[in-house]
């Protein structure tokens, strides 16, 4: 069972649910150590008082806020509950909206919340009143010392909260050169094709399809230079071909090479069109023959990580 990183309550109106906060995601980065290559030695990570340049023990270390230039005050965890002592110890629903309202971009990262001692009952009246409405709980909650908006849903039978970031923590898209006008507007046939490409593209949500494939690639990098035993060996990759860009872009020979190559024709990109049963049956035969090799990667990754402990 995944550990508890946090005790509180779900609050909204009078209403008060114990409950317990599990992460929803784990680290798959891969680890890796510094080392140094004249002796095959670990370097290890120290922390340094950047004035004397001399290590300092973890009991010396505090958090400061610099006031003014180079003086500061010092707080500990004790100053940190006592800004809002209610607030670390509940998560205070703030209002409730429609989940198409808010824009992906503001959600970041998931929890599984879990009912505490005898808030069995209240979760599951909070779930079931989510459920019916079809509306987000947007709640106030403080993690590791730092406020949060967030959003509460249930997963099945499951409670997420989801923290979000704050309006001012998004760019405003006004900054960038955004194409408008009629002289970038796509031309009819343009989105005729573009439309049937999409819809060719178009595939029910499939999670267990995505994976990591830079890291795959990696770990078997990793791999073929332990079996070939050259882990010491640092060879220079071979420089990618650059692609060829002209000034002008053919998005129609682009549109239609993109059709043809996933088994359309010039046909059905004169307008929006379902897959053919055989259009589906290809992509979910492709999608099996790719499913054994990256099994075999993600065998490599965990025998690797083993391996790794064990030495």
């Amino acid at each position: 069972m995944a550990r508890v990183i946090w005790k509180g309550a779900i609050t909204f109106g009078l209403v008060h649910v114990p409950i317990v906060l599990h992460p929803a995601t784990r680290v798959t980065r891969l680890d890796f150590d510094w080392i140094d290559k004249r002796d095959n030695s670990p370097v290890g990570y120290q922390r340094i008082n950047k004035r004397t340049g001399k290590p300092i023990e973890a009991e010396n270390i505090v958090k400061g806020y610099e006031y003014e230039k180079g003086d500061y005050v010092f707080l500990n965890d004790d100053d940190f509950k006592r800004a809002n002592t209610a607030a670390t110890q509940s998560i205070d629903v703030l209002s409730f909206v429609q989940a198409s309202e808010v824009p992906l971009y503001y959600f970041d990262t998931p929890y599984y919340l879990a009912p505490d001692k005898r808030g069995d009952k209240g979760y599951v009246l909070f779930r079931e009143v989510l459920r019916k409405s079809g509306l987000l709980a947007l709640a106030s909650v403080v993690l590791h010392s730092r406020q949060y908006l967030a959003a509460m849903l249930p997963l099945d039978d499951v409670l997420m909260l989801v923290t979000m970031r704050y309006a001012d923590e998004i760019r405003d898209a006004g900054e960038l050169d955004i194409p408008q006008g009629k002289d970038s507007a796509p031309s009819a046939r343009e989105m005729q094709m573009a439309s049937r490409l999409l819809e060719d593209m178009t595939q029910p949500w499939d999670p267990e399809q995505y994976r990591d494939e830079y890291r795959d690639d990696l770990m078997a990098t990793i791999e073929e230079k332990i079996a070939s035993g050259r882990t010491h060996s640092l060879e220079e990759a071979e420089e990618a071909p650059r692609r060829k860009s002209g000034k002008v872009i053919d998005l129609m020979s682009m549109l239609q090479r993109s059709i043809e190559e996933r088994g359309g024709s010039d046909k059905a990109a004169s307008g929006p069109a379902k897959k053919t049963p055989s259009a589906r049956k290809t992509s979910k035969t492709a999608a099996k023959k790719r499913a054994p090799a990256k099994k075999a990667a993600a065998k490599k990754s965990t025998s690797a990580g083993t391996r790794r402990k064990t030495a």
